[in-house]
């Protein structure tokens, strides 16, 4: 059994695909489709928001999979994908919330924490996220990864280039900036405090 539960070995498929495979493409985006979606909903609350991030994450994995080298585990390439997804699909609802025209009593303004067209999402930790990007852009990385991506510290480095002590300090650094902006007790993705190997 793998990371995805009791199905088809993913590396195996990710590398067949690679090279051109269809067929193990699709036995591939088939495989990695609920694990997919999950990822996506630490992100993104709103099942429908969630799924639509899900398909652009599948749809990216089909288009680049021939860029896939294989030098990684194909969870983390994948894992970079649904986090740069997810994000942008953030991003996304919180440009048509902006677009949407404002009452008329501005008294009446909902609190977009709890109402809005990206109702669901993590606003808390994914305007943390937007923060620390234009505060500290080299700390954002290691923290979703590790905490959203779910990734250990290995893969993480690996998949950034980054030193294994340097990923654990910045880590360490980007948990300590982000976690006052975060709002406590929400029951959604949040900032580990934890500092061990996984």
């Amino acid at each position: 059994m793998n990371a995805y539960g009791d199905v088809p070995d993913t590396e195996a498929l990710a590398a067949a695909a690679a090279g051109g495979d269809a067929g193990a493409l699709d036995a591939l985006l088939r495989a990695v489709e609920p694990e997919v979606v999950r990822r996506c909903g630490r992100f993104l609350l709103h099942r429908e928001d969630a799924e639509e991030a899900a398909q652009d994450v599948l749809l990216q994995v089909a288009r680049n999979i021939g860029r896939f080298e294989g030098r990684s585990k194909f969870s983390t390439w994948l894992y970079t994908i649904v986090a740069n997804c997810a994000r942008q699909k953030y991003r996304e609802l919180k440009r048509r919330a902006a677009e949407q025209p404002l009452p008329a009593d501005e008294h009446q303004r909902p609190d977009p924490r709890t109402t809005s067209v990206i109702a669901g999402s993590r606003l808390d930790l994914l305007e943390a996220l937007d923060r620390l990007e234009r505060d500290s852009p080299h700390l954002v990385a290691p923290l979703v990864y590790r905490d959203i991506c779910e990734m250990d510290y290995t893969e993480i480095s690996e998949r950034t280039g980054i030193p294994l002590g340097t990923v654990k300090s910045r880590l360490h650094h980007a948990r300590r900036q982000v976690r006052p902006w975060l709002v406590v007790g929400d029951g959604g993705a949040s900032v580990r405090g934890d500092t061990g190997n996984r």
